[in-house]
């Protein structure tokens, strides 16, 4: 039906902003991703408020934030979700075919939360067993950071099982209806272990090292309370030179097989003649810091793991009066927009009370932009205050401040430095009234933070063991 208006959402896990060829990262390979640069928007300024798996996807699902909904933290409690007010189950009202395939991260795990269906990661793990298939099988655990090689050939990993999941729904679907697919692959999560062919591509690649400033020349410099996950995790800081370059050329590896997994998907897309007709929107959960700042994973409110691509390919034929293709916006972005600015592209309406914004209607209507951004996971916070970057841990109380205009990769901490009074305050008192309205216990009170003593750093806490006897939705 020529009326129809397809939705498709388009997620990865754990993929930073910088891994964009067109977005200025001449190492990567990532032509499709490029093609989505090309003929679409890149927010260029887009976050993650609580950058961490479970609470982005509560972000995405409910147009919230989830340091609102008590859901900064995994797994999310399903009691604080509204079922009618999802993402999915608004658009299955509204006559949708909605269907989810790859990583939902839901508690309960096959708990639909408004998709009519699913097919999840521990489907694929099922369906390999039955073949005699044996992949995640390095032995890597989800949250290990040391490099690996995958254990089944490209064309029967998760990677491309998502992909072909996807085109398979949309050469079955109910052609009465209009879609909407929510596409999720499981990488460049760890393990990180690309395919051979991948890993190949890499060899002779120039990439970059990882960022430190004079807050971080040392692991030991690093603020306790940033340290601490990564410390539980991965021990990244424990890395020499040559294992942080090949981590770091292994997780490339694992986007550059997503995108072109993603070649498959948007060859069907045309060949089917929904290419037109379908407003595509791809971000990430979360990025990854990979070594900078001695850190791994994610978690901290620094632009390796907070900020993460997103690209929106309105839907040529029904969105005659979006921007152009190869439209780079400044304006900040936020997980929390994906559902407002999906239910404008399908002509729908928004419930009442969102944090998020519709993108879309932002850039037709000329209204401003953010002024700012809170982020919060646990006892980390941060800002994004125009220009400046604002950290704050409550264990110890120390507290980071960056232009980000003048030094990107957050090198010179300017509380130290001094001289920024004026903008440190107002990012304080701004912290302290979000604390305080939240009724988050390191609030004061009286517009100050209150931290909490720095307890002893361990290790070795939850590196994301898991075999596949019992195979799950975060088997990567």
């Amino acid at each position: 039906m020529t009326d129809q208006h397809h939705l498709l959402l388009i997620t990865t896990d754990q993929q930073r902003f910088d891994t964009i060829a067109a977005a200025g990262c001449p190492w990567m390979r990532t032509p499709h991703l490029d093609w989505l640069c090309d003929t679409g928007i890149r927010y260029a300024r887009a976050y993650a408020d609580c950058p961490v798996c479970v609470p982005s996807r509560y972000s995405i699902m409910t147009g919230r934030h989830s340091f609102r909904q008590q859901a900064a933290f995994n797994p999310w409690n399903p009691a604080n979700i509204v079922r009618s007010a999802t993402l999915p189950a608004l658009l299955g009202a509204a006559g949708y075919q909605t269907r989810a395939v790859g990583k939902m991260h839901f508690v309960p795990e096959r708990d639909h939360l408004g998709f009519q269906h699913m097919e999840l990661l521990a489907d694929y793990y099922r369906q390999a067993a039955r073949h005699g298939l044996h992949p995640m099988d390095t032995g890597l655990g989800q949250n290990e950071m040391s490099p690996g090689l995958a254990t089944v050939p490209e064309h029967l990993s998760l990677t491309r099982w998502t992909a072909e999941r996807s085109v398979d729904f949309l050469e079955t679907r109910d052609r009465s209806r209009p879609f909407f697919l929510w596409t999720s692959f499981a990488k460049p999560h760890p393990p990180f272990d690309p395919p051979p062919a991948y890993w190949e591509l890499y060899r002779d690649a120039t990439l970059p090292e990882p960022l430190r400033g004079d807050w971080s020349a040392r692991a030991d410099d690093v603020p306790a309370g940033m340290r601490r996950a990564s410390y539980s995790l991965n021990s990244v800081d424990r890395f020499s030179p040559e294992r942080v370059r090949q981590m770091r050329r292994a997780y490339y590896a694992l986007v550059t097989q997503v995108d072109y997994a993603l070649g498959h998907l948007f060859a069907r897309l045309r060949e089917l003649g929904l290419l037109d007709t379908t407003t595509i929107l791809f971000t990430s959960d979360h990025g990854d810091l990979l070594g900078d700042h001695h850190l791994g994973g994610k978690s901290v409110y620094c632009e390796g793991s907070a900020h993460v691509p997103f690209l929106l390919r309105p839907a040529p034929a029904l969105l005659r009066d979006a921007p152009a293709g190869g439209t780079v916006v400044d304006d900040l972005a936020c997980l929390v927009d994906v559902l407002p600015t999906l239910l404008g592209a399908a002509g729908l309406a928004a419930p009442d009370g969102l944090d998020g914004r519709d993108l879309l209607a932002d850039r037709r209507q000329g209204r401003p932009g953010r002024d700012h951004l809170l982020g919060e996971y646990q006892e980390l916070f941060g800002i994004l205050d125009g220009r400046w970057r604002y950290h704050w841990c409550a264990e110890g109380g120390a507290e980071l401040l960056f232009d980000l205009q003048a030094d990107p990769g957050e090198t010179r901490d300017l509380v130290r430095a001094g001289g920024h009074g004026e903008v440190l305050e107002r990012c304080r008192r701004r912290l302290a009234a979000h604390l305080e309205a939240t009724g988050n216990p390191f609030a004061a009170g009286d517009g100050r933070l209150q931290g909490r003593p720095v307890r002893p750093l361990t290790r070795g806490g939850w590196p994301g063991f898991h075999s596949l006897a019992e195979p799950n939705d975060v088997c990567h």
